[in-house]
């Protein structure tokens, strides 16, 4: 009998700039149950004594800086450059892989075709003009999520996901007509 490998997801971003961009990744990651977050260059470290990760989700996914972000990756891993590349996939036509680095450039440049030409896919997000790192992220993490079998998700995601101020319920048709 073989056993599938537990999806293993990773988000990799090159020279980051905003330790905003950072947290709000971080935030993305503990939303979408990324496993680990690599990053590379010392833009970052510089700005990390700023508190970002409003969620503290480093405290359950692993932060950490890396000279080459494909370094030490877990075996069946494949790399998915994210950003605007020409003969890229659009995002809506891209079938995720089952365990996936995505990488995505940093804010003020790109991704270099060294790393491009490692990469098993490149997806581009169809947008008009470039969207914020964080927000690339969160589609492209929320567009795994709705094309997997999490998107058939109950009531009890809805419960255990939102926060104490939250108690509010659609009510079914007949509900209304009371």
């Amino acid at each position: 009998m073989t056993t599938t490998p537990t999806p293993h997801v990773s988000i990799g971003l090159i020279n980051p700039k905003s330790a905003t961009n950072v947290g709000a990744v971080m935030r993305a990651s503990g939303c979408y149950q990324v496993n680990s977050v690599r990053y590379t260059g010392e833009r970052y470290e510089r700005a990390a004594k700023y508190h970002t990760d409003t969620h503290n989700a480093r405290l359950a996914i692993p932060l950490t800086g890396m000279k080459d972000i494909l370094e030490d990756l877990p075996q069946g891993m494949q790399v998915v450059c994210v950003d605007l590349i020409e003969g890229a996939t659009p995002l809506p036509h891209f079938e995720h892989p089952a365990s996936a680095l995505y990488v995505f450039g940093p804010e003020d440049g790109t991704i270099s075709q060294e790393l491009l030409d490692r990469a098993d896919h490149a997806v581009y997000v169809p947008t008009v003009g470039c969207m914020n790192l964080a927000a690339s992220v969160n589609v492209v993490l929320y567009d795994r999520l709705a094309k997997s079998d999490l998107s058939n998700a109950t009531d009890e995601l809805v419960k255990s996901s939102r926060d104490i101020n939250n108690n509010v319920k659609v009510k079914l048709a007949d509900e209304k007509n009371r």
